[in-house]
This record gives C-alpha cells, sequence and structure tokens, in this order.
C-alpha cells in the first residue's frame, strides 16, 4: 500500500537531492516550499497537515543563516525550534514518523576526537541553541517515531554552499583567504539524501544518528581540494592562491565550534550505508557544476532550507 513520505523545505539543496532519487516503496514523496508550509506557523501546520494526511515527514526546513540567528534570535527560534514542536505534535497525534535534520553546531568545539551521537551538547550562539532545541522538542513529542540526523559542512551543486562560494571566489579574485583553525567533516547533501532514504524505508531505528562523507580537515584544507578539483573539471582558469588566516583573522558576530569532526559509525553500520570518500563526494558535484551554469545561483542566504 502507498504511503505519502512529505518533504519540506523544497528549495532547500537536501531537499532537492532527495527528489533526484525516486522514493522507496512503500512511499510516494510530496514537496512543499516555504510558501506552501511555513513550519513556524502552528495553524498553518495542522491545516496543511491534516489535509496531506503524511505517514512520515523529512523536515530540512531552518533557518540556517548561523550569523543572523544572532540579530534575529526569535525568528531563528521560531523556525528551528517552535516549527520542530509543529511538526513533531502533528506527529505524535498521528501516529507519522518524522526524520529531522540538524547540525553540528550544537557542539562547542572543545572535543579533539569525532563526536558520538551521545556527547554532550553545548552550541555557541543562537543558531546552535535553536537547534538543539528542535531536537528537544521532537525527542519531547515524538520520541518513539522520530530521528534527528546531524551533519557537517553540507554542500551541493544547487543553492548557496561553501564549495560554490570558493569556486566564485577563486574567479573573481587574485588572492582568497580561508580559515584553516576550524576542524570538520564535510557532508555532500546526495550522501545525505541518500541515507534519509534509507531510514525513510527500513524501521525505525534509535532516535539519533551523525553523517558526513569520512576525513576531518579544515576550511582551507577543504577549500584547496576544492581548487584542485576544479581547475581539472575547467570551472577555473587559473591557480587562485589561498592564504590561511584563523578564526580571529575572519571576525563574526557569533563562534564556531573549533573542531566538529562527527562519529559516523553508527549509521554506517545500522543502515548499511557505503562508506564514502570525502574527494570523491566533491567530485561528483564539481562534475555536476562543470555540466551546467549553477555557479551563477544567487548568493543570498536562503534562511529557511538546510
Amino acid at each position: 500500500m502507498t504511503q505519502t513520505i512529505l518533504i519540506t523545505g523544497s528549495a532547500s539543496q537536501l531537499a532537492r537531492c532527495l527528489a533526484l532519487r525516486a522514493a522507496p516503496p512503500p512511499w510516494r514523496a510530496r514537496y512543499l516550499a516555504r510558501g506552501e508550509l511555513d513550519i513556524a506557523d502552528a495553524s498553518q501546520v495542522a491545516r496543511v497537515l491534516d489535509k496531506a494526511a503524511p505517514d512520515c515527514i523529512i523536515n530540512t526546513a531552518a533557518h540556517t543563516a548561523v550569523d543572523r540567528a544572532e540579530s534575529e534570535p526569535v525568528r531563528a527560534w521560531r523556525v528551528n525550534a517552535e516549527g520542530v514542536a509543529n511538526l513533531a505534535g502533528w506527529c505524535r497525534r498521528n501516529e507519522a514518523r518524522l526524520i529531522h535534520i540538524s547540525t553540528d553546531f550544537v557542539f562547542d568545539g572543545l572535543s579533539t576526537v569525532p563526536y558520538a551521537p551521545g556527547a554532550e551538547e553545548a552550541p555557541l550562539g543562537e543558531y546552535g541553541a535553536s537547534k538543539l532545541a528542535g531536537e528537544r522538542e521532537m525527542y519531547t513529542l515524538a520520541p518513539r517515531r522520530g530521528a534527528v540526523l546531524r551533519a557537517s559542512w553540507l554542500y551541493s551543486e544547487f543553492g548557496d554552499n561553501f564549495v560554490k562560494t570558493m569556486l566564485r571566489l577563486m574567479e573573481a579574485r587574485d588572492e582568497i583567504a580561508v580559515v584553516n583553525d576550524q576542524i570538520g567533516c564535510p557532508t555532500s547533501a546526495h550522501t545525505l539524501a541518500a541515507l534519509i532514504w534509507r531510514m525513510a524505508e527500513g524501521e525505525p531505528g534509535q532516535d539519533l544518528y551523525h553523517w558526513n562523507d569520512g576525513g576531518a580537515m579544515s576550511w582551507f584544507e577543504f577549500a584547496r581540494e576544492i581548487r584542485r578539483q576544479g581547475l581539472a573539471a575547467g570551472l577555473l582558469r587559473r591557480e587562485t592562491p589561498i592564504r590561511a588566516i584563523s578564526s580571529a583573522q575572519y571576525p563574526t558576530t557569533v563562534a564556531r565550534p573549533a573542531y566538529s569532526a562527527m562519529d559516523r559509525s553508527e549509521a554506517l553500520a545500522e543502515y548499511n550505508m557505503p562508506a564514502t570518500g570525502w574527494r570523491d563526494e566533491l567530485n561528483r558535484v564539481i562534475r555536476a557544476l562543470a555540466r551546467g551554469p549553477r555557479l551563477a545561483a544567487s548568493q543570498g542566504v536562503n534562511a529557511d532550507a538546510t
């Protein structure tokens, strides 16, 4: 019997990568943009979900503008915490499943080894705090039918992300400067989408997983590999110098975790996921960019899509 799986935030890069894959049986996928479903609007959530009657929801909608969350915390918390509570509450009342996407920003970055799913959280700013609050809302309201999936440094050929920004800057400038003292793990939205579909296909397992494409590195090291692959694919015409700088030399309104690598071993084992390599996954996105004019996409931040 066919069942409906509803994906929020259809303009997000993750939702677009989910749409590239056929939903596994028995699911029929339906995608809703923010204009169709604002998860922060409790009455709209109830009205739209009652009509759509999904058996499972994948929530990719979020306020992801890390710096702007400091200046507009009310909006960040409405989407990242109250919005998740609205979805989870509906799922509890209607016995539906919920897969919610979260972030490495729930950690303070003081660890020296990859964070396991059960590691203690200590967010540094409003963005991480609001995302952690959303996780806890889900555990409270849909503890047996929900799962949180944390990812880090998400990128794809869609939307706005670090990979596309680096390629644009390398073409436009004679030199770029990239932070070399923040360590994390890149995650292709394609592999994250593959894991989500496997989670939807199987029975609910534990309630919290981490995912990335393996390999911990600095933003500077990631940028150098982007440059190497961009040159090889013909996306770059010259080898633009990249200068390593410290976080202190790149002032922002909120502190970032100095170390946010996450341990993906439980997701690998439980869902029999292939142990993807980050260079291979970057190459997949670089090749996709080389086939189409996506570098010209909007340079603004979509504050409501993961």
